[in-house]
């Protein structure tokens, strides 16, 4: 039964941001791409628990460059959500319509699924591209952890945050796909940004402001990400 608890004033998230870069001993400016290729170069030892990491946000937010990088960084399987659409929910879409709750609820329901049976199939690690709009279609994913064979199963979701000019830009830019600025404006007024429970209480959102480079968005992501996945030792 649920307790009705007494309403407290939000605070404010705190997103993620690049680190300050350290003093070069040899006068050498530091830089993103040296940062990013020297974690490349280390070794990295993951915890041998299941991962699911769902990467998510509007359409033109760059969830599937981003799920692409880590899935190569961390050697884990890659879903992209939207090849798993049903054909109505594409035709819908492409004709601007937004989908509903019951659109979208198999949807996410198949993609729980799907990460489950790559993890049964001997996967260490999923990632998974879905927009996951809002706190109650992230809760579906989050029942993973219900049905997977690992009771200690890892489910963290990369919140990759825009502004709405970003991702109309964005999206515009693509060639032939069916997202369209009516899409992205019904997106971003469903959008439920991830409060202030799932940040600080069930700690399992990461919030990436994509406003910069690709490079930094991804180093960013691989920051966040590495402080869930990898044993502390090996840091």
């Amino acid at each position: 039964m649920m307790q009705t608890v007494e309403q407290l004033q939000p605070k404010p998230i705190k997103y993620a941001s690049l680190p300050t870069p350290p003093t070069s001993n040899t006068g050498s400016p530091s830089n993103t791409s040296s940062t990013l290729n020297a974690m490349k170069a280390t070794k990295i030892s993951i915890s041998h628990h299941h991962h699911i990491l769902i990467v998510t946000g509007p359409a033109g937010c760059g969830k599937s460059t981003v799920a692409r990088y880590l899935a190569d960084r961390y050697g884990f399987d890659y879903i992209e959500g939207d090849e798993f659409h049903p054909q109505a929910n594409i035709d819908k879409m492409a004709a601007g319509i937004p989908l509903d709750d019951i659109d979208r609820w198999d949807w996410l329901i198949l993609l729980r699924d799907e990460a489950l049976n790559a993890l049964k199939n001997g996967s260490k690690g999923v990632v998974v591209t879905c927009s996951a709009l809002k706190k109650k279609y992230r809760d579906v994913i989050r029942t993973a952890r219900l049905y997977d064979e690992d009771p200690n199963a890892n489910i963290h979701f990369v919140y990759l945050r825009a502004d709405k000019q970003t991702l109309l830009a964005r999206v515009r830019a693509r060639q032939g796909h069916y997202m369209k600025d009516a899409m992205v404006e019904s997106q971003f007024a469903a959008l439920e940004e991830p409060d202030e429970t799932e940040c600080k209480q069930l700690k399992d959102v990461e919030i990436i402001d994509v406003k910069g480079s690709l490079e930094d968005v991804q180093e960013l992501a691989h920051i966040a990400v590495d402080k869930v996945l990898i044993i502390p030792s090996a840091r």
